[in-house]
């Protein structure tokens, strides 16, 4: 909600303050979310819990609309690519460790058994219980209020170039002569939709794998590292990147490339039994890995003033990793309710289901491919 509600607000900010101070403005409005959970903590308030994650989702908002335009455009856009794939790699490291360390400070080893007995405990011993477990987030965010201090600080007085979008510098000439507005650029919109639809099918790849390995008879204690192992195979995708574009392949190439790479594991997945099938949905992190990369320099290229916005409403296609899914869990309901009136066992019809609702994700690389191939060339020149 944060990413599609502030992204719009977040190109006044850039304005205001640039693409580098931005990042810094971002990095505050994450630390004074962040401190709100310490009196959430204290008051065992579920609303400012969520008021913190609002606000640090705004701030990540601003972060992201200034720093994915930042790094696509501080060097020559033909290498954006490479550029991205490392953020790409640090990301996912980042996100494989936080957790971890998170947990190592929240000392969750001791939850369930907590949540087994809560209800037998006096109502004093009840609050107690809770008000310890929650007090427990206090050192570690205030850990991170410090880091995201020092990271906002460092940014500030950091010699890192501003960037001027309306500059031609190593960037293709600027096209927004005669245009009133960013919703003027066909390509553009298209690209948000495109990253829509890619976000969505990487949430898809790396959030249902489990459940659906669960479906097909896998067990947890296998089931539970295919995300793992997802994010591994977009880690290696990044690594490829960063060597391989521009040198051996460009950018629109690399979006077509990932796209049919996206067409086959899909049909893989849907098409072939049990660990084969769920190894496509795996390898779909592969497949991913360099969409992102590649979407957003083919997005933003000569852009000019308007790179700003373009930016702000590339963030709002974010949202499409809360829908694609949603869909995906739809079909899956529909067609289980239709295998169990033909006379399918509830088991039976969740693995057909599951596995054949994958299918959704097939027009969404069709659409990635077509932005590859002609999509990012609308209303403008060749490329």
């Amino acid at each position: 909600m944060a990413y599609l509600v502030m992204a719009p607000l977040s190109t006044a900010t850039l304005r205001r303050f640039g693409f580098k101070n931005g990042m810094a403005v971002g990095l505050l409005i994450m630390a004074f979310g962040a401190l709100l959970f310490i009196p959430a903590a204290y008051s065992r308030t579920y609303f400012l819990f969520l008021a913190g994650l609002f606000i640090m989702g705004s701030g990540l908002a601003i972060l992201q609309t200034a720093s994915n335009p930042y790094v696509t455009i501080v060097g020559p856009i033909e290498s954006a690519v490479k550029r991205m794939s490392i953020m790409g790699i640090c990301n996912k490291l980042a996100g494989a460790l936080a957790p971890i360390i998170l947990g190592l400070f929240l000392q969750l080893d001791d939850t369930d058994h907590l949540l087994a007995r809560i209800n037998s405990l006096s109502a004093t011993a009840k609050a107690a219980a809770l008000d310890e477990m929650a007090m427990r987030v206090v050192p570690p965010y205030t850990g991170i209020i410090i880091l995201l201090l020092v990271l906002a600080y460092l940014i500030f007085k950091s010699g890192l170039p501003e960037i001027d979008p309306d500059a031609d510098g190593d960037q293709p000439a600027d096209q927004s002569a005669g245009k009133g507005s960013v919703f003027q650029f066909p390509h553009v919109l298209l690209g948000v939709f495109t990253l829509f639809l890619y976000v969505g099918v990487e949430v898809m790849a790396g959030d249902t794998i489990i459940s659906y390995g669960l479906s097909q008879g896998i067990p947890f204690t296998t089931a539970k590292l295919f995300t793992t192992g997802t994010l591994v195979a977009m880690v290696v995708g990044y690594i490829i990147g960063t060597f391989a574009v521009p040198r051996y392949i460009n950018q629109q190439n690399t979006l077509k490339v990932s796209a049919i790479l996206g067409v086959i594991l899909t049909l893989s997945a849907v098409f072939t039994p049990g660990y084969l099938s769920v190894g496509s949905v795996v390898l779909l992190g592969l497949a991913n890995s360099l969409m992102w990369p590649a979407i957003w320099p083919l997005t933003l290229t000569g852009l000019g003033r308007y790179t700003k916005a373009a930016s702000s409403l590339l963030i709002m296609g974010i949202s499409g990793g809360a829908i694609i899914p949603l869909i995906y869990g739809a079909i899956i309901d529909l067609q289980v309710e239709r295998y169990m009136s033909e006379g399918m066992v509830s088991s039976q019809a969740t693995a057909h289901a599951a596995q054949l609702a994958y299918l959704i994700m097939l027009p969404c690389y069709l659409v990635i491919f077509y932005y590859g191939h002609k999509g990012h060339r609308l209303g403008r020149g060749a490329s």
